[in-house]
């Protein structure tokens, strides 16, 4: 298992893009996946820390870095293990290979978002120290 962040050079290799976009419908079946060229590409601001095991992507984790007047941000976003990897500790590795990059880059604070419904995945967040913040995040969509 190799957990690393992803590259836009990496993404040269057309079987690890279909690879992340197998793994995003796994996540969110009825949402349209953005470009990975524009999704790293430098001016966004954008970490993906990526797993392979032999060669072949089988977990992703971004993470959204911002500066704002509180402080140095990450956001972490779109978690996701092939369901034949899950309960592995893949999950683990890749939202730690995100927060050494916000240690290294000494964020104030990194948020994290995930649906209610994910169980198992609020389960590994507050095992790793995240906890449930009482604020509300509002949406508009356009």
């Amino acid at each position: 298992m190799e957990v690393k962040i992803l590259t836009k050079e990496n993404l040269e290799n057309e079987t690890i893009k279909s690879k992340i976009a197998a793994l995003f419908r796994q996540l969110s079946p009825n949402k349209q996946q953005v470009d990975l060229n524009e999704v790293l590409d430098a001016a966004n601001c954008i970490v993906l820390s990526t797993c392979f095991i032999d060669g072949e992507v089988v977990g992703i984790a971004s993470m959204a870095n911002y500066k704002v007047i509180s402080g140095n941000k990450g956001w972490i976003e779109d978690v996701v293990v092939d369901e034949n990897y899950r309960g592995k500790g893949i999950g683990r590795k890749l939202v730690e290979k995100l927060l050494a990059v916000a240690q290294e880059r000494a964020y104030t604070e990194v948020l994290l978002f995930t649906e209610a419904h994910r169980n198992q995945a609020i389960h590994l967040y507050e095992s790793m120290g995240f906890r449930k913040r009482e604020s509300s995040i509002y949406v508009l969509k356009r």
